[in-house]
């Protein structure tokens, strides 16, 4: 396990009542439902790394962009340890068409709370908070 945590973002795109969810594939977390996300990269503002990973994985266009709440994500048969920021975005348009199918294997929205099984651990700690984006 690296002794300095790296820092992940975690995108909430909201459409009317519900949020967008994806399926992970191919790297730690494979077959959890997690927001869109990754990491944050050197001298990137935290609105600026979400629009890339949005972007990077789907045609989905976000606006408002704004950020909401942190976890901190610790996966230890990985040995990787995250402090995930959470930004809260709404959906501006686009398409779902998946740009990355090695690391995405599927897209959907749903109604907040009434997510599939098995969460992505930053995910699961953010409900856990009892953090919900439709009440900031």
């Amino acid at each position: 396990m690296s002794k300095v945590p790296r820092v992940g973002i975690g995108v909430i795109i909201k459409m009317g009542r519900k949020v967008l969810l994806l399926k992970r594939k191919g790297a730690h977390g494979e077959g959890t439902w997690a927001f869109f996300g990754g990491h944050l990269k050197f001298n990137e503002s935290l609105e600026e790394g979400a629009k890339r990973e949005v972007e990077e994985e789907t045609g989905v266009l976000i606006k408002n962009i704004r950020a909401a709440t942190f976890t901190n994500d610790i996966f230890p048969k990985e040995k990787k340890h995250y402090i995930t920021l959470f930004v809260i975005a709404d959906f501006a348009g686009g398409t779902l068409p998946i740009k990355e199918p090695q690391y995405v294997e599927k897209l959907e929205w749903f109604m907040w709370g009434k997510f599939p099984k098995p969460l992505f651990t930053p995910v699961a700690n953010l409900i856990k908070k009892g953090f919900n984006p439709f009440k900031v």
